[in-house]
C-alpha cells in the first residue's frame, strides 16, 4: 500500500499545470497532501466507496453525496473517510485531527492531570486525612467537568469548590495574611508529602493552562474564555488547599 504525502506531491507536480489528481483505491494519502491540492484548486480523484475527495463546497447544487455518507471527516479537507487512521483522533462529532492537534495535547494533560491527582488521593487515604480526601474527590470532579464542557464543547458553569465561589477562591488564595495569617509561602520538602504534593497539582495546573491558550488562541482572541477561567480558579483553589493543611486545618 503506497502512501502520498505534501513532500511528494510538490516533487511530482513541480512545473505541472493540472485540474485533477487520481490515485488507486489502496493508495493513502495525508491530510497535508490534500490541503496541498485544495490550495491549487487540483480535485482528487478516489476510485474507492470508502474514501472521496473533491473540491465542491457543501452549498454546491450537487452536494458531495460521499462525503456525506462518509463515517468521518477529515478537518479542514473536503475529504470523507470510513476508517480512523491509527494516528488521528475525534476532535468532536465526526471531525478527524492528528493526535498533536492543540486540543487534543489539552486533554491529555487534563488526564495526566487526573492520575497526578489520583495519587495523591491514595496517599492522603492512607494518611486517612478525611476531609483532605473529599476535598480532592471534589477538584477531581471540576477536572472532568473541564474536561467534558471542551469534549462537548459545552459552556463550563462554575460552581463552589471546597466551599468557596469563584470570587472568593481568587480573593482567598491572592490574601493569605488575611485568612490564614501567614504570607505567601515558598514550597520546601519539610512541609511535608502531602503539601508537596498539592503543590504538585498546582504546578501542574498551571501547565494544563498555558496548554489551554494554545489550543484556544486565535489570531481574533480567545475562544474558550470559559475553560481559561476554570483552570485559573482550579490553580488558586490547590494553593488554598495547601495553606490549609500547612495550618492544620484538615487533622
Amino acid at each position: 500500500m503506497s502512501l502520498i504525502t505534501e513532500t511528494s506531491l510538490r516533487a511530482e507536480l513541480r512545473n505541472q499545470k493540472v485540474e485533477k489528481y487520481s490515485i488507486k483505491k489502496t493508495t493513502k494519502i495525508t491530510p497535508s497532501a490534500i490541503q496541498f491540492l485544495k490550495d491549487r484548486k487540483i480535485e482528487l480523484v478516489i476510485e474507492d466507496e470508502n474514501a472521496s475527495c473533491n473540491e465542491k463546497p457543501d452549498n454546491a447544487k450537487t452536494g458531495d453525496s460521499s462525503k456525506a455518507s462518509a463515517k468521518y471527516v477529515l478537518l479542514g479537507t473536503e475529504c470523507g473517510i470510513n476508517e480512523k487512521p491509527e494516528y488521528m483522533t475525534q476532535l468532536h462529532g465526526n471531525k478527524l485531527v492528528y493526535k498533536d492537534h492543540p486540543r487534543i495535547a489539552l486533554r491529555g494533560m487534563l488526564d495526566s492531570l487526573q492520575s497526578e491527582l489520583l495519587e495523591l488521593q491514595l496517599k492522603v487515604s492512607k494518611a486517612k486525612v478525611e476531609t483532605l480526601l473529599n476535598e480532592l474527590s471534589e477538584v477531581l470532579q471540576y477536572i472532568r467537568n473541564i474536561l467534558r464542557c471542551e469534549v462537548l464543547e459545552e459552556e463550563f458553569t462554575h460552581t463552589n469548590l471546597i466551599g468557596l465561589n469563584e470570587s472568593e477562591l481568587r480573593e482567598w488564595s491572592h490574601n493569605p495574611m488575611k485568612h490564614f495569617n501567614m504570607k505567601h509561602v515558598l514550597p520546601s520538602y519539610d512541609m511535608g508529602e502531602l503539601t508537596i504534593g498539592l503543590n504538585s497539582l498546582r504546578s501542574s495546573t498551571r501547565q494544563v493552562e498555558l496548554s489551554a491558550i494554545k489550543a484556544f488562541k486565535t489570531e481574533e482572541g480567545i475562544v474558550r474564555a470559559d475553560i481559561l477561567k476554570a483552570l485559573n480558579r482550579l490553580s488558586s483553589c490547590l494553593y488554598i488547599m495547601m495553606l490549609k493543611n500547612i495550618n492544620g486545618l484538615y487533622k
